[in-house]
């Protein structure tokens, strides 16, 4: 019988779980470029500022992320082998080890904060900017267990659209805040980048307490473990979560750890090259954030496939997930081509950086189908459990990008242009190899 990919049985799970964390991933970036867009027109330098907390930040809490994976990698494949015992065994532990890696990200950033931002070079205008941002943000690293858990059970539950909801309030609330707190509207005092941390962190924990309450509340989520099995759980189900999970947090650290390291090399360029960088990649999260969410469904379907040992669903996710990715691709590029100078004008009111920004723009747009297939084919070869696939590309990646960039930079002097170049390269190559890991898994191993 000749196999049909498109198929609405492959087609239609797999919107299901994405299209809600999509939507969510949105709302939480048009909050992200708010806080950009306001700050931006305070201060250019605040640009630069949230160019090194965010690489800085967003590192720590992508890694936490990143350990759950292993969860739901392991979850996933349960499910589709029918093995629920063991699916709660993995779940409850989960839970409730999370939560405490949330609490020593807190501390790590509570004594360490200062060194981090000196060590990724800073100038002396902008590292009290940062710190400002971090003493204010902080309290967030407290509440990142309950979320990136609360995450995992409803994505193998099938059931994301509570989401949506949780990303609506959390980010109408925040856009409210910064403009009261940054600008010093309705009697408050005008705080700038701290007022946006103050913000931010506020709408966090109200967004938390809403998703606490449906994760508690949802009769849906069939993979949420009993309180009973939560209070018991053992670390040694987590720790194998972990263990396939580590991959993917060290395939995330060292991706962060390249950005930073790019973010090091705009510093020694000007003051306003991370500003540029974070301006341009901020436009950018806006498409990775939706292809993302349907890497993650991605995921999930193909360990449920691999449970099954279901070859055709494994390959039909796969090609519906790429087809998917590739269409928000081009519709960004066109966007870009179109209009690049109003899109960035929403971040500065500078003129120079205005008519710069164009060509980068397009760097980054045509960066993004790589990207998209670097997304698809790596959540496609993490939910077969293999994510030490990735962790290994990603060293070499890391290891191209920086150099690529050091030579660009350094040796050619092309400047900002050089970072891009580099970057685009870097996706391009590894989007080739990670494409051809997923074929010789299709052939091979089902």
């Amino acid at each position: 019988m000749k196999n049909n990919y498109m198929k609405n049985s492959y087609m239609h799970p797999l919107l299901k779980i994405a299209v809600p964390i999509v939507l969510g991933n949105i709302i939480n970036q048009v909050q992200m470029l708010t806080d950009r867009a306001f700050l931006g027109h305070v201060d250019p330098l605040y640009m630069s500022a949230l160019g090194n907390v965010n690489s800085a930040i967003w590192t720590t809490i992508s890694c936490c992320f990143s350990l759950t994976v292993g969860s739901s990698i392991l979850i996933s494949q349960k499910v589709g082998a029918k093995q629920m015992d063991e699916c709660e065994n993995y779940a409850s532990s989960l839970v409730k080890w999370t939560n405490a890696l949330s609490l020593a990200l807190f501390l790590f950033w509570l004594f360490f904060g200062r060194l981090v931002f000196t060590l990724m070079g800073a100038s002396a205008t902008v590292l009290p900017m940062c710190m400002d941002y971090l003493h204010f943000f902080m309290p967030i690293f407290l509440v990142i267990g309950i979320e990136a858990s609360t995450m995992v059970i409803m994505q193998t539950s099938n059931y994301t659209k509570p989401l949506v909801w949780f990303g609506l309030v959390r980010s109408l609330l925040n856009v409210l805040l910064d403009w009261i707190m940054i600008f010093g509207k309705l009697g408050f005092p005008a705080m700038g980048i701290r007022g946006a941390a103050l913000a931010t962190t506020i709408s966090e924990y109200v967004g938390v307490i809403i998703a606490s309450i449906i994760f508690i509340s949802s009769k849906k989520l069939f993979t949420r473990p009993r309180l009973s099995a939560v209070i018991k759980a053992p670390l040694t189900p987590f720790a194998r979560s972990v263990k396939l999970g580590i991959n993917t947090a060290l395939e995330d650290l060292l991706w962060n750890s390249g950005n930073l390291a790019l973010v090091v090399i705009l510093n020694s360029i000007s003051e306003v090259a991370a500003g540029i960088y974070s301006m341009v990649f901020g436009v950018e999260l806006l498409v990775v954030v939706v292809i993302g969410a349907i890497g993650n469904a991605t995921m999930t379907l193909t360990g449920e496939a691999t449970g099954a040992q279901d070859v055709r669903k494994f390959r039909g996710v796969f090609k519906n997930a790429l087809l998917l990715s590739f269409a928000c691709s081009a519709v960004m590029l066109v966007f870009c081509l179109v209009i690049p100078g109003p899109i960035i004008s929403i971040f500065t009111k500078d003129q120079l950086i205005i008519s710069t920004c164009g060509l980068y723009m397009l760097l980054m747009c045509l960066n993004l189908f790589s990207k998209s297939g670097n997304i698809i084919a790596g959540n496609s070869i993490r939910g077969y459990g293999d994510p030490f696939w990735m962790f290994k590309t990603q060293i070499a990646g890391t290891i191209f990008v920086i150099s690529m960039a050091l030579l660009f930079v350094k040796v050619f002097g092309m400047g900002i242009l050089g970072v891009f170049l580099a970057v685009l390269l870097d996706e391009f190559l590894r989007n080739i190899v990670n494409t051809l890991r997923v074929r010789w898994i299709v052939r091979n191993c089902f």
